[in-house]
């Protein structure tokens, strides 16, 4: 797996949410964007990580950054998770098909599990990436850590 680096550009894409909303990086430009991986809906840990995003939406909001939520499941069963979960502000993005072609240009796809990685990826506001973290799969990412590296950009 090659995941990417910082510095480089971010690869764009253009994908449905949980909401059937069309989602697109460039539309962002101006904005940091945190990209939030998490191998799959309604397992515990990815709960929590979801759940992280939408409890500091303000927070993001005051930074500049959209949160969005990936995964590889498919757009009804993240539109259902996310009704479970009472997720209103944040985006899932659903990189269900082609399976897994967002997560594999960020170097994040497990192709031996067919599920990304858990990761957490900043692009600034000029479409670059400048911070990544991937974290073992049970492992939930500490979103006061990707809070502090928005807020020092």
């Amino acid at each position: 797996m090659n995941v990417i680096e910082v510095g480089s550009e971010a690869p764009n894409f253009t994908i449905k949410d949980q909401k059937d909303q069309t989602i697109s990086l460039s539309d962002y430009r101006g904005k940091k964007v945190l990209l939030s991986w998490h191998p799959l809906a309604w397992t515990p840990v990815c709960t929590d990580q979801m759940r992280s995003l939408e409890n500091n939406w303000q927070t993001f909001q005051k930074l500049n950054t959209i949160p969005l939520g990936f995964s590889v499941d498919a757009p009804p069963c993240k539109k259902a998770w996310s009704t479970a979960l009472c997720i209103e502000n944040v985006s899932l993005p659903s990189d269900f098909w082609p399976h897994g072609k967002v997560a594999k240009a960020y170097g994040l796809f497990n192709d031996e599990q067919g599920v990304s990685v858990r990761a957490n990826i900043i692009i600034d506001e000029t479409g670059k990436v400048s911070w990544v973290k991937v974290y073992y799969s049970q492992e939930l990412p500490d979103i006061n850590e990707a809070i502090q590296v928005l807020t020092n950009m």
